[in-house]
This record gives C-alpha cells, structure tokens and sequence, in this order.
C-alpha cells in the first residue's frame, strides 16, 4: 500500500499563534463532521430539543480541548459570556446555549465524540 505525505501550508505551532478567526477555518475547513452529525441527528418527536446546532456543539467542543477549557461547564459559561469565542465556534446569534445535558446526550449517541467526556470511564 502506498501512502503520499501531504505537506501542510502551517504547522500546528503557526496555526495556533493566528487569531481564533483565521486558525479555526484552516483547523476546521478539511474536517469532514458529516459522520458525527448523521450519528446525533434527531430520528424522534422525544428526547433532545430539535433545534440544535449539532455541527457548532461538535466544533465548540474540538475547540474545547484545543483552548485548554477542562469541563463542558465551563466551555457553556465561555459560550454564553464571549460573543466573539460563540462567533468562532459557529453558533449564530439566534442559537442558544446548549445545556450540559445536550452536550452529554450527544456524546453518548456518537462513540467517536466519547474522548471529549469529562470522566472517560
């Protein structure tokens, strides 16, 4: 089997000096989420509320881990108090907070989001 390296246009290092604006979009752009969002999509009239920004949950928590946040509590008190951190996450204006329980409701419908719980067990 053959594998071809791709060189990257920046390293993690530049990428991560660059404001939030610029370094999210080239961290997020090749990121296919598709995957993860069919796996949390909403198949019932009960449980989770419908309206939802799943792909902004799924990148605010990539940026969780990426920024240092330690709990899903305080990445929630960071969404609601930084318009500009909910901006760069991908939430609109007209989204609201999810609650640590979407959070956690997501994380357990989607095995590959498993690593961003608060206590892997």
């Amino acid at each position: 089997m053959f594998s071809i390296r791709q060189e990257s246009l920046f390293s993690l290092e530049e990428i991560l000096e660059m404001s939030p604006k610029k370094s999210y979009p080239l961290l997020f752009d090749p990121l296919d989420i598709t995957p993860l969002l069919r796996a949390v999509s909403k198949k019932a009239l009960f449980g989770a509320p419908t309206r939802l920004n799943y792909s902004s949950m799924i990148y605010s928590l990539f940026i969780r881990v990426i920024v240092r946040i330690p709990t899903i509590k305080d990445l929630r008190r960071r969404l609601k108090n930084s318009l500009e951190f909910r901006l760069d996450c991908g939430f609109t204006l007209a989204d609201s907070v999810p609650s640590e329980a979407s959070y956690s409701r997501m994380i357990q419908k989607n095995p590959c989001l498993i690593c961003f719980r608060e206590n892997p067990k």
